[in-house]
């Protein structure tokens, strides 16, 4: 080995960071066993940052911009080495890399529903997910609080701590927002302002700051949003129960007919035919109730309903054939029952 490749083993005279990855908030410099050289130049790019630690201990901080490394540049690094004014000699120092462009496109969501206060229903169970971006902010109380010494550290090793802390603050959001469920979906973005609000200080304290978070869905488990949907139907009736219990009939009374009918023979057969026939009444009878409901309306007040409800015996009628599909109930019995129980609708 020459004595020039012999030099530049030992001293550094330049000290960079070309990114090469996506996804990378802190790196360390390799210095291995060479020294800085008296003069060498710092060269931190437009999206970086440059951090000195001497023996643990937190020195000069470096913008983006090309240094050259000095007494006068480095003065924490001068006072914990105690150097004179002016030195001539290479020294050596632990240097660290932060990137400060935002790293995109990170996701969060719940992998299962969250219960959450509701102005409207008093309590939900819901779900929801998007995206947020994140940069560095504070590469001293990053450095101490989270990469330490390693040689790199990536989004990824935070991803799961990141998106545990946006999960933790999603009901404190939901409440500083003050918007009912029922609204969350067309207010995604106030709801995406409020929940970027509550989790910025605990991000903060990572040296991190959050930024360009984004609300893409939110939604119920399944059956609550069936239930939701149910109280939809009945809010496009004009919250008329009435008319909602004879649009349950005519939908429900179809699925008995055929479910009668699947017995084989003329037993089947007459059971799916009767169900049919009561089919006719039933309708029949809904449309004669909605004209006297609307004659009603315009007229004298109606009469207080006397007798069972059609909500009730259309239930009763129901379960019955939850119990002749599980064989409790012959097609006979079942037949009988609800022809009796139909006779009291008309």
């Amino acid at each position: 080995m020459g004595l020039v490749d012999f030099i530049k083993k030992q001293f550094i005279d330049v000290i960079e960071w070309t990114e090469s990855t996506d996804g990378v908030l802190a790196w360390r410099y390799p210095f291995e066993d060479r020294e800085i050289q008296n003069g060498a130049t710092l060269v931190v790019r437009e999206s970086q940052m440059a951090l000195f630690v001497n023996e643990g201990k937190i020195a000069d901080l470096f913008g983006p911009g090309t240094h050259k490394l000095t007494t006068q540049t480095l003065p924490l690094l001068t006072n914990l080495k105690n150097w004179d004014k002016l030195f001539a000699s290479p020294f050596k120092s632990d240097v660290y890399f932060f990137s400060t462009r935002q790293q995109l496109d990170l996701r969060w969501g719940t992998s299962q529903p969250i219960t959450l206060r509701d102005k409207d229903f008093g309590a939900v169970r819901l779900r929801a997910f998007g995206n947020y971006a994140v940069r560095m902010a504070d590469p001293r109380k990053f450095h101490t609080e989270v990469s330490g010494t390693r040689e790199a550290y990536t989004v990824a090793d935070l991803d799961g701590q990141l998106r545990g802390l946006l999960l933790q603050h999603l009901s404190d959001a939901v409440a500083q927002s003050g918007i009912p469920f029922l609204d969350l979906a067309a207010n995604q973005i106030a709801f995406a302002k409020a929940l970027s609000e509550a989790v910025a200080p605990a991000f903060e304290a990572l040296g991190l700051k959050i930024e360009g978070l984004t609300v893409q869905n939110v939604s119920l488990p399944e059956e609550l949003q069936k239930i939701l949907d149910q109280k939809i139907g009945m809010g496009m009736v004009g919250q008329n129960m009435g008319q909602f219990m004879q649009y349950q009939a005519a939908q429900a009374l179809p699925t008995i007919a055929a479910a009668s009918g699947q017995g084989s023979g003329v037993a089947g057969d007459a059971a799916g035919l009767g169900a049919g026939l009561a089919l006719g009444q039933v309708m029949a009878q809904s449309i004669q109730q909605g004209l006297q409901g609307a004659q009603a309306a315009t007229g004298a007040a109606p009469a207080a309903a006397v007798g069972i409800q059609p909500d009730d015996i259309m239930a009763t009628i129901e379960k019955l054939a939850d119990l002749k599909a599980k064989g409790i109930l012959t097609d006979d019995e079942f037949s009988a029952k609800k022809a009796e129980l139909l006779k009291k609708l008309v």
